[in-house]
């Protein structure tokens, strides 16, 4: 089995579908995120995501409901890769992490 070359791993991301663009798009539209940062650590080939999300909708919640209103919202997505990690913020605690609070 040889290894891919990065024009042959950005043809399987195409293929099935799922890139940081697709994944961006659809937690905006989903969960009304204001931040979304999508780092492929697959190498291209679309397989493995980590992402930040930064939503309104994630106040009063817990990590692991914050994961199930992530997951659900991709649950496609996620059913085509290999592994996901978000890091999910409110727009609150992504601005005192950022030390942009007013």
């Amino acid at each position: 089995m040889s290894a891919k070359t990065d024009t042959e791993a950005a043809e399987v991301a195409k293929s099935s579908g799922v890139t940081p663009e697709v994944i961006k798009e659809r937690l905006v539209d989903q969960l009304g995120a204001t931040h979304v940062e999508i780092e492929d650590l697959s190498g291209g080939c679309g397989q493995m995501f980590e992402a930040t999300i930064v939503s309104p909708q994630f106040a009063k919640k817990m990590t692991l409901a914050r994961h199930r209103l992530v997951n659900g919202a991709l649950k496609q997505e996620i059913a085509a890769i290999h592994a996901w990690t978000p890091k999910c913020f409110t727009p609150e605690e992504w601005e005192k992490k950022n030390g942009t609070s007013s």
